[in-house]
């Protein structure tokens, strides 16, 4: 089975690197096959720009390099911080230009105006595991 695994956490001793680095390892282990990529260290740009809203976009070769995997893959991990209520911003930027129309879903055609998507993953789940760590001022 083919696993995307995607990690959004800036500290290497992070418990979420943690949580990723293990769960690439047992993936491996079974005998799976893994996509792993950590956004901070690869230095993922988050920024959507104009030219990549349309479904049938020039895409940089990065980004389609994540839109293959993720389309191929049976099973997605992802892994991130809970900060402010939301997962960091350069995971929110990934879902913007990855998860995109034409490689996760699609809009159906005459749906009387609804909008309603039509999902395209081979994946028919998925684990995000987030973490929340709250600190106090004394």
């Amino acid at each position: 089975m083919k696993v995307s695994v995607i990690l959004a956490h800036p500290n290497k001793k992070s418990f979420n690197h943690a949580i990723a680095e293990t769960a690439v390892e047992a993936l491996k282990q079974n005998g799976h096959e893994v996509y792993f990529h950590d956004l901070y260290e690869e230095k993922f740009n988050p920024i959507l720009s104009i030219e990549e809203i349309p479904k049938d976009s020039s895409l940089p070769l990065e980004i389609e390099k994540h839109c293959k995997e993720i389309s191929g893959a049976e099973g997605i991990i992802i892994t991130h911080p809970n900060w402010w209520g939301q997962p960091p911003a350069i995971l929110k930027g990934w879902v913007d230009r990855v998860i995109r129309p034409g490689v996760a879903y699609e809009f159906l055609e005459n749906d009387k105006g609804e909008g309603v998507p039509n999902g395209l993953l081979k994946a028919k789940a998925a684990i995000v595991g987030r973490t929340v760590f709250l600190t106090y001022a004394v």
